[in-house]
């Protein structure tokens, strides 16, 4: 059985990052938040915003690391740490140019896939957590990616990634209840 017990979602902070494609982590914790009545506070011992909440009877840790994308490790770790608790109970959402927007993926494990800050928490956490990865889209170039994941996307694209996000938040309960089998058959199949 999974068990969740810690949500990360990753971005950059500061106001000028808020609506970013890179932020889409972020934007989905703050969706959790507004569905579960958690209010985020500034924890400085881990350098990220936390709120606990509960879903399905399970109370579990939001946070949004507040170090920067690239060194979103340490913070995560530190929740980690303090709480007991073990990488399999982490859950970090990212976004991910190699999924089409409107498209969403649940796995446990793998490689960083060029990712900094699924690099920088493998670095810190190894790389048993499970992942929830928002599809963005990618701009064509590889040397354009980084350009654009720090801008806004097209209206079509914020759109697709919000669809993502309300998609996501809705299988949460069933990843809490029945396991990450269950949740990604339900999230893979309703692209299909």
């Amino acid at each position: 059985m999974t068990h969740l017990s810690i949500i990360a979602g990753l971005g950059n902070p500061e106001e000028q990052h808020a609506r970013t494609l890179h932020n889409a982590g972020f934007w989905f914790v703050d969706a959790l938040a507004r569905k579960y009545g958690g209010a985020f506070r500034y924890e400085k011992k881990f350098d990220a915003d936390c709120c606990r909440v509960n879903i399905g009877g399970n109370a579990i840790w939001l946070v949004k690391p507040q170090s920067y994308m690239n060194l979103s490790g340490a913070p995560v770790r530190g929740v980690l740490d303090y709480y007991g608790l073990k990488p399999e109970e982490l859950l970090v959402a990212h976004d991910e140019i190699d999924l089409p927007p409107g498209t969403v993926r649940l796995k446990q494990g793998g490689g960083h896939g060029g990712h900094n800050g699924i690099r920088d928490i493998i670095r810190h956490c190894g790389a048993d957590f499970m992942r929830l990865r928002l599809g963005v889209g990618h701009p064509g170039d590889k040397s354009q990616v980084t350009a654009y994941v720090l801008k806004r996307g097209s209206s079509e694209v914020e759109a697709a990634v919000e669809r993502n996000i309300d998609d996501a938040v809705a299988v949460i309960p069933v990843l809490v209840g029945d396991g990450l089998n269950a949740a990604m058959k339900q999230l893979h199949t309703k692209d299909e």
